[in-house]
């Protein structure tokens, strides 16, 4: 074995009481970080304001401090961003992390501060790394290099000491060096600001590196895969890197992609796969056992206190908030994190499932805002990635990516949803692929299926297939290239559809 990746794997299970003890407590856990934020808060601008130094227990907490969004922290956030300080975080905040926009800005500027990075993002990777080690104990992942597509980092023009970026791009330019050496490419590369040239010049330098795990979105790693490959000309990114042993995704639901991932881009058995929720807003969860697909450990003692709204009053005015101790399995939640960055009993926008609470683990069902219910059918992110998948494997079909909206009722037909889906393996049958596609909402879906009766309200799914980089052309031409965007997977207008449709007859032409 290696004698760097020996040490570095040593490193790393000793790391695992640390995890087993939050698994085991998780309550007590909870409780410590939710008096250390309020502790460390008192007296900041907020904390005066929400008299936190009065605070005795988790209750008066929720009976005093409101539910937040993006807009009502976004004025507090701009006065940090112009050098403001102990606004919402008692620590110096220099770093805030893009993320995609909301309604009153193309982007949202999430503090990060000196414990969110230590305590939260670094601490999930390392992590990451335990688990990694605590599931295939041989594995020689470290002799060689972890490739990551990071975003960039600019100066602000607010403030010159303030730095606004992808939190990937945050992450990077913070790691210590032992963290830089084993990984790929260059901070100089990896922060370039420009999507395109980035992909072509880490196609360059990882081609000749021994990549032996990945950190991305599967989209994104997709195209750098076929840039290596288009610049070394192999056939197969095994033959570029053979010691490959990894996959580590996030962002965006791996099951419809699992497929192309095993059969095409990986095809070999000794390839791994492991899923983290990592997010501009913090660290949340990472896969802990490779036979539970979908499924992560709840990560408890990274400086967040979690809070849930069930998803039947994410429009209530004054909404019931749980704790972990209340939530119940296989029920739809919004998340609501207090953090060590000054977000306070925030909306981070997520929906999750509780697959176990021995320990606490979640799979992600959703985005509060991506669904479609313009005909009360409540067809929400997790209903569509389960049809979809379904359908791709009774027709051998593999995706690449897809997106979906609704066809307004209108005097002469009903109403019915429509998908725009792009293929790297065409469905053998498009007619069966539809009509399981169909019925795989039907079965999971009892407002869908009701709709769907008889035609009465809802016909039948309207499938568009595009040809292959109309996605990537459309994020392109929306200025939304890069490993921090994602594809809308559903939407409740045709903003997003008649964009892409539009760019498809040209692209056909």
């Amino acid at each position: 074995m290696d004698i760097l990746n020996e040490t570095i794997a040593w490193l790393m299970k000793r790391r695992l009481p640390r995890i087993q003890s939050f698994m085991e407590r998780p309550m007590e856990t909870q409780e410590e970080m939710f008096w250390n934020l309020i502790q460390s808060a008192k007296y900041t601008e907020w904390g005066k304001k929400y008299e936190y130094q009065s605070i005795a227990s988790i209750k008066t907490f929720q009976e005093r401090v409101p539910v937040s969004n993006y807009e009502s922290l976004f004025p507090y956030i701009e006065r940090m961003m112009r050098g403001e300080q102990n606004v919402l975080w008692s620590s110096d905040i220099q770093y805030f992390s893009k993320s995609s926009g909301t309604t009153n800005a193309r982007s949202k500027f999430i503090p990060v501060s000196k414990e969110s990075l230590e305590d939260c993002h670094f601490m999930g990777g390392k992590d990451m790394m335990t688990l990694l080690v605590e599931n295939k104990p041989d594995t020689e992942v470290f002799s060689g290099k972890g490739l990551s597509i990071g975003g960039s980092l600019q100066s602000s023009q607010l403030n010159s000491r303030t730095y606004l970026g992808d939190v990937s791009a945050v992450v990077m330019k913070n790691l210590p060096i032992w963290a830089q050496l084993i990984r790929t490419p260059s901070l100089e590369v990896a922060l370039m600001d420009v999507w395109e040239e980035k992909i072509q010049k880490m196609a360059e330098v990882t081609s000749q590196e021994n990549v032996t795990s990945i950190l991305g979105v599967p989209t994104w790693t997709l195209v750098l895969i076929d840039k290596v490959l288009e610049i070394t000309g192999k056939k197969n990114i095994l033959e570029v890197w053979p010691n490959f042993e990894f996959f580590i995704h996030g962002a965006v639901a791996f099951q419809p992609y699992r497929e192309l991932f095993s059969h095409q881009v990986f095809p070999s058995s000794s390839v791994n796969y492991l899923e983290i929720y990592n997010a501009s807003e913090g660290f949340f969860g990472i896969q802990d056992d490779f036979n539970r697909k979908d499924e992560m450990l709840l990560m408890l003692d990274y400086g967040i206190f979690y809070e849930f709204i069930p998803m039947e009053e994410i429009e209530s005015e004054n909404p019931k908030v749980l704790t972990l101790s209340e939530v119940e399995l296989n029920k739809n939640y919004a998340i609501l994190i207090s953090t060590n960055s000054g977000l306070w009993r925030y909306k981070i926008g997520d929906t999750v499932k509780f697959t176990s609470r021995n320990p606490y683990r979640i799979k992600i069902s959703g985005r509060t805002k991506h669904f479609i219910n313009a005909f009360g059918e409540e067809l929400i992110i997790e209903n569509a990635e389960k049809a979809i998948t379904r359908a791709c494997e009774a027709t051998n079909a593999i995706l690449s990516d897809y997106t979906a909206g609704p066809v307004y009722m209108d005097n002469k037909q009903q109403g019915c949803h429509e998908w725009i889906i792009e293929f790297s393996q065409v469905p053998n049958d498009q007619v069966i692929f539809n009509t399981i596609l169909d019925e795989t909402l039907r079965e999971i879906n009892s407002d869908y299926d009701a709709k769907r009766y008889k035609d009465m309200v809802l016909s039948a799914p309207k499938i568009n297939v595009v040809p292959k980089d109309t996605f990537y052309h459309w994020m392109r031409n929306r200025g939304k290239l890069g490993g921090q965007h994602k594809v809308p997977r559903l939407s409740n207008s045709r903003e997003f559809l008649e964009q892409i449709l539009l760019l498809a007859k040209e692209v056909c032409v």
